[in-house]
């Protein structure tokens, strides 16, 4: 457990599925399924959250996805509007950070999705855009297991 501010406390670990439902819906991020988010959470190479001490309840998380050597991702970065504007999500990617920088081998790459309110945090902490040699692309497919 780490002290974020005061009235804050930055857990590792991930959230737990009802949470961190709750804080995409909540931040506008895309929703997920409930069988998606298990997934997710417990896929992460890293996780934190952090939990709001007055009342208990967790208000902010993060997570890194990778394959531990060369490539990590930075995603589900989140904290719930009321609590935006304490630097809480730039401790949560500084966290993230430094378990990376700690514990994979020198030259880690580093990526991430960036929303244009998540810019100028990410630019504080060295992400660049990368556009136009390299641009991030996406695809949502469809099907799976269940279709």
């Amino acid at each position: 457990m780490t002290d974020v501010r005061p009235g804050y406390t930055l857990l590792d670990g991930p959230p737990t599925v009802a949470e961190y439902m709750r804080l995409r819906r909540e931040t506008g991020l895309s929703p997920t399924t409930e069988e998606q988010a298990r997934a997710g959470i417990h896929g992460a190479w890293r996780a934190v959250r952090v939990r709001h001490e007055a009342t208990g309840h967790v208000v902010g998380m993060g997570r890194v996805i990778g394959d531990g050597g060369w490539y990590f991702h930075v995603v589900d970065m989140a904290v719930l509007p009321a609590h935006q504007g304490q630097g809480l999500g730039g401790a949560v990617l500084e966290h993230l950070l430094t378990a990376i920088r700690t514990d994979a081998p020198p030259g880690a790459y580093v990526t991430l999705m960036a929303d244009g309110p998540g810019q100028p945090l990410y630019a504080r902490h060295g992400f660049a855009d990368r556009a136009p040699r390299t641009i991030g692309m996406s695809r949502r497919l469809d099907g799976g297991r269940h279709g």
